[in-house]
């Protein structure tokens, strides 16, 4: 099944194209269209599957309202898949952790390509107490969150790569339980009124 991946939960966007045979080529450059604001998307495309975060509100949500509209279009499907799939790895256990903001962390926690527990979140106070034992430790928040880190996690802790469309197209190759249908933007925290 040809598939477009894109990803817009950082500040980066990111996208992917699997062909009908499972190969992923990573297409982070070159490919947006002006004409329709949004990716050059492949002949025969029969998918496109959306990071929904958690991450950048904006980007999450300009993505997803992209793709429903092209897939309206095209017939095509659209899927989400939670951004903090792409740091899954066969035969690893990881916790994936991010800055949720107002001292709490969000934490999702994957057993090689299996989501063990989806995105929730914690105090900063409580975040090792919610690592299981035999997990690594990843962030993509290594900027504001890698001290903090360190100190708790020590050798278990890494900085993660910058998240890839590509990553998350092999996530959802290796398990497509991991797709959601309706896809919606993580939420982590009720809207702030002034």
């Amino acid at each position: 099944m040809a598939t477009l991946t894109i990803d817009r939960s950082t500040k980066d966007t990111s996208i992917a194209v699997t062909d009908d045979n499972g190969h992923t080529a990573g297409t982070d450059l070159g490919i947006w269209d002006e004409s329709t604001a949004g990716p050059k998307a492949p002949d025969g495309l029969e998918r496109i599957v959306v990071g929904i975060g958690p991450g950048s509100f904006a980007g999450i949500r300009s993505a997803l309202a992209w793709a429903i509209g092209y897939a309206l279009g095209r017939k095509c499907e659209v899927k989400g898949i939670i951004s903090a799939a792409a740091f899954a790895e066969e035969g690893k256990r990881v916790a994936v952790i991010g800055d949720a903001r107002r001292g709490k962390r969000w934490i999702a926690l994957f057993d090689g390509f299996s989501c063990v527990k989806e995105v929730f979140q914690v105090d900063e106070a409580t975040l090792a107490a919610n690592i299981p034992d035999g997990y690594n430790v990843v962030s993509p928040d290594d900027a504001r969150l890698g001290d903090e880190l360190r100190t708790a996690f020590g050798e278990k802790y890494s900085p993660a790569p910058a998240l890839s469309a590509k990553a998350l197209a092999r996530a959802c190759q290796a398990n497509p339980a991991l797709l959601v249908d309706e896809p919606l933007p993580v939420y982590l925290n009720p809207a702030v009124r002034d």
